[in-house]
């Protein structure tokens, strides 16, 4: 007979039971747990496998694009040498009849110098007449790629033109200017003129001794950077100068790509640094430099950079334009009730942003996504309250009648019209004597039209005041006929001193007692 089931039992299976359920509850997390965490490591392998992928495609790619170069360049050594030897030829006997023809003749015209120059090899005349036409820069970019071109040696003419001034300047004469846009100008005329007909500038047709030549002006410059205080603080003409050789010479090196990428970041507002940044291999790093400078605020430097890596579309220039123009007008804003040269200063930023503004959408196509018609008027604006501002308030009222007339009107015209002067007396307030207030052009003397000082009241001149003594009357800055008493009799002094209205009614300045103690002095000295 079974036994009967009792609460203790009972008790005792559901206890069993809720250890089964925890136990069973306890397994599916940990199952859940190493669920995620196998599913998470395939994810990544997953991840890892087609980055891995995808660099070997593009490995493969390099790969086969550097066999491709090279067997291409194994089949052009033959056509290159032939073509550089006739090339060398037709410029040897172009510079023969180019120096015949210039013998005795004046040449005068740009183009002409520098052909006949180039004929020559004359690096230093070359380089002088560069140098001298630097006005002339837009006309130079198109006359000198041209001219390298009569060189039977252009690679060692330019070489030898860029040892006098890069790094330094080593002439005897040395001029004022900086030199370094010279060299910039000469290295990008050369860089047409070296490029291989099959790889163009990719690849440039220059000596081994000049190469060798190129890394050692380009290891100076290096060199100097410590001394300089890092690329910051080189100019930036200079550290242009120095890529544009890297480049045009085929000298860049893979070690050296994070001095590169500082000079390209640190002057990027130059026109050409996009183009040279992906000719010194900076396409990898190219998002990673258009997201640093919108970082920095130069937005219109990300939008010429993200053009010329072909990155319009990740980078839409018109919000980047945008954002420059709204910065700007912050800026200007933030200075706009100031006075004088801070306010100018602010006007004058604002005009050269909405300038680069404008160039930038011109250049790259964008008028139709970004009108220029409110950037021209709020231009037009900022120039014209410019000219307001240069415009004089009003202009003095000036007279060339007699004494007596002038006397008439001055005070009035000087209250209205002339400026109040700075220079004032220490103990009357009245305003100071300017240097040369008693001598005019023609040593006229001009006493009637003296000014009263409103500091003072009017005064009785003593009786001696009438007396011939004439240097109390005009002091010691009176006509030179006046103070020589041997120009004139006494009685001609005396009647002369006389003949002009006494100027008794004016007061004294305290603290001159020189003689001129009897006048003011003519507000208009002060203009």
């Amino acid at each position: 007979m079974a036994s009967p089931v009792t609460g203790s039992m009972v008790q005792a299976s559901f206890e069993a039971l809720e250890k089964q359920r925890e136990l069973i509850n306890t397994c599916t997390l940990l199952w859940k747990e190493l669920s995620d965490h196998f599913t998470s490591l395939e994810k990544g392998l997953d991840q890892k496998s087609e980055s891995l992928k995808s660099k070997r495609r593009i490995l493969e790619v390099r790969t086969k694009r550097a066999l491709d170069t090279l067997r291409r360049r194994e089949v052009s050594i033959d056509s290159s040498v032939d073509l550089a030897i006739s090339t060398v030829e037709k410029r040897r006997r172009a510079s023969i009849e180019l120096v015949e023809s210039d013998q005795g003749s004046d040449v005068a015209d740009l183009a002409e110098k520098l052909n006949s120059l180039c004929a020559k090899m004359d690096s230093c005349g070359f380089l002088d007449l560069v140098l001298s036409k630097r006005k002339e820069a837009d006309l130079l970019r198109a006359e000198v790629p041209l001219a390298l071109q009569k060189c039977v040696d252009p690679v060692r003419f330019v070489v030898d033109a860029m040892c006098a001034i890069f790094p330094v300047d080593k002439r005897e004469m040395k001029t004022p200017n900086d030199v370094a846009w010279a060299s910039v100008l000469v290295l990008e005329s050369l860089e047409p003129v070296v490029a291989d007909p099959e790889f163009g500038s990719t690849r440039p047709l220059v000596p081994r001794n000049m190469r060798d030549k190129a890394t050692e002006m380009a290891n100076a410059w290096k060199e100097g950077l410590v001394a300089r205080g890092g690329v910051e603080s080189s100019k930036p003409a200079d550290a242009h100068a120095f890529l544009q050789l890297v480049v045009t010479f085929g000298i860049v090196l893979k070690e050296e790509i994070e001095l590169y990428r500082k000079i390209v970041v640190s002057f990027s507002w130059r026109r050409q640094m996009p183009k040279l940044a992906l000719a010194v291999g900076l396409e990898d790093d190219m998002d990673d430099i258009i997201e640093e400078l919108i970082a920095k605020g130069q937005q219109l430097d990300a939008v010429n950079f993200a053009y010329e890596a072909g990155l319009q579309d990740k980078y839409p220039p018109v919000p980047l334009l945008k954002s420059y123009l709204d910065e700007s007008m912050k800026s200007s804003s933030f200075v706009a009730d100031n006075q004088g040269q801070t306010g100018n200063n602010a006007g004058r930023k604002e005009q050269s942003a909405l300038r680069a503004a404008i160039k930038c959408i011109e250049d790259h196509k964008l008028e139709a996504e970004f009108p220029l018609g409110d950037l021209h008027k709020r231009l037009e604006t900022l120039e014209k309250a410019k000219l307001d501002k240069k415009k004089p308030l009003a202009s003095p009222t000036t007279s060339s009648g007699s004494c007596s007339n002038t006397s008439s009107n001055v005070t009035n015209s000087t209250a209205t019209s002339a400026p109040p002067s700075k220079r004032t007396r220490a103990n009357h307030g009245g305003p100071m004597p300017p240097a040369k207030a008693g001598r005019l052009a023609n040593n006229a003397y001009m006493g009637p039209t003296f000014v009263r000082s409103p500091s003072h009241i009017p005064y009785q001149v003593p009786a001696a005041a009438a007396a011939p003594h004439y240097h109390a009357v005009y002091g010691s800055r009176s006509p030179q006929a006046i103070r020589d008493p041997y120009a004139y009799p006494t009685d001609e002094v005396a009647g002369i001193a006389m003949s002009y209205p006494s100027p008794i009614s004016y007061p004294p300045y305290g603290g001159y007692n020189n003689g001129m103690a009897g006048y003011g002095f003519h507000q208009a000295y002060y203009r």
